[in-house]
């Protein structure tokens, strides 16, 4: 049932609302300006996109101690501070005409950070925020807006781009960003113990045995890197998969891929209901078992070579996963313990991001020596086995949330 959530909570929903939406339309923008300005090729392109995603590799362990030890409100602040700070950056360089890869590189991986500020402080301060009771919904507000800035993020970048030039875009994102600032100014952060002084490697290694030795925890993590991997082996083939053999357009494959974020907003808007309408470890369990019926999906392609077919499948594949995250989040926020949220947070995401380019590597790999086809095969494979770890371990017994640790 739906509850009033406390309003320190609505703050940080609006906050995580601007700042997702600052962080799309970013990443959107910033490799369209540098087709557009620098006439980039695949190689540069590629390399922005390798230095954005460094950070979470390399920052996500220590951000996530950080995040155990000090204000996760104040780290928030920084690190929402810190994209602000990138994507005045970035505006800057257009306005004076400084764009260069370099430039859009460095100030793509400051504002990288500011993410991974974000994204491991913000499930460690949700429980601090809202009752037990109530963290599945909280979740799932958090994700609705994720979504939204996902599925409208790239779109919007490439309007405003294309209408009113690429300062446009990034003014925009950047008054986003300073808005999320501005909302998390406004939560009152309940107060906690203060961890006696400890060396960072000993809670790293605490947040690690917790995580493999927990019957529950280490199930999700495993699920999650195999749906990552495969996820990506996906992503790997799909576009010269899309355009060679099912003769779609560069038009036709965007709209494919934006049944993604479509299915993300839908899956967000059904979750409160699906998870309260089943036992809790049924409602884990959907996700993964709808990514297979997603995998399913667009390997029928390769018998009936249709665009809606294809779209169908990553409509799937955007509104299973999200009842997954917004799932798997409340449980993992139940059973770890409040003091070490924080670098199990980071653990999962460091863990995620770095299964991420294995995937795409043994995509490109697969689909060199055997073509795109081959790549949705061992794609659907992969999804299969994501499941197969979550139904059989001691999640599916969960009939409602376990007793908070």
């Amino acid at each position: 049932m739906s509850t009033t959530l406390p309003r320190p909570f609505v703050w940080l929903a609006w906050s995580n609302l601007a700042a997702q939406s600052a962080e799309q339309l970013s990443l959107a923008a910033t490799p369209i300006v540098a087709v557009l300005a620098l006439n980039a090729g695949p190689g540069e392109i590629g390399a922005l996109a390798t230095v954005q995603t460094l950070p979470f590799l390399l920052l996500s362990i220590p951000l996530g101690l950080l995040a155990d030890r000090r204000s996760r409100r104040t780290l928030m602040v920084a690190a929402e501070t810190l994209r602000a700070l990138s994507l005045l950056g970035l505006l800057s360089l257009v306005l004076l005409g400084q764009v260069s890869i370099a430039g859009l590189a460095l100030l793509g991986f400051v504002g990288a950070v500011g993410t991974v500020g974000f994204s491991v402080a913000a499930p460690s301060l949700v429980p601090a925020l809202v009752p037990r009771e109530s963290l599945a919904q909280a979740n799932g507000r958090l994700e609705l807006a994720r979504s939204a800035a996902f599925a409208a993020g790239p779109a919007l970048a490439g309007a405003l781009v294309g209408w009113a030039g690429a300062s446009a875009a990034f003014t925009i994102a950047a008054i986003l960003s300073v808005t999320a600032v501005g909302l998390l100014w406004r939560i009152a952060e309940p107060a906690r113990e203060r961890a006696a002084p400890r060396h960072p490697l000993l809670d790293l290694q605490d947040g690690a045995r917790l995580v493999w030795h927990h019957e529950l925890l280490r199930p999700i993590l495993l699920t999650a890197v195999a749906w990552n991997i495969s996820w990506f082996v996906l992503q790997a083939a799909y576009v010269p998969y899309a355009v060679r053999a099912l003769g779609l357009s560069a038009s036709g494959v965007g709209i494919t891929l934006a049944c993604y974020g479509v299915g993300m907003v839908f899956g967000a808007l059904l979750a409160p209901r699906i998870v309260g309408a089943m036992p809790f470890g049924r409602a884990i369990q959907f996700g993964p078992a709808m990514s297979v019926l997603a995998a399913l999906t667009i390997v029928a392609t390769l018998v009936l070579p249709a665009a809606a077919l294809a779209g169908f499948g990553f409509f799937l594949f955007g509104a299973g996963p999200i009842i997954w995250t917004i799932a798997s989040t409340t449980l993992r926020q139940t059973v770890t313990p409040s003091a070490m949220l924080g670098r199990v947070s980071a653990i999962f995401l460091a863990v995620n991001t770095g299964a991420r380019p294995l995937g795409a590597a043994l995509g490109g790999i697969v689909g060199a020596a055997w073509g795109e086809p081959a790549c949705l095969v061992l794609a659907f494979a992969g999804f299969v086995v994501q499941a197969l770890v979550i139904t059989c371990s001691a999640v599916r017994s969960l009939q409602r949330l376990p007793s908070a640790a």
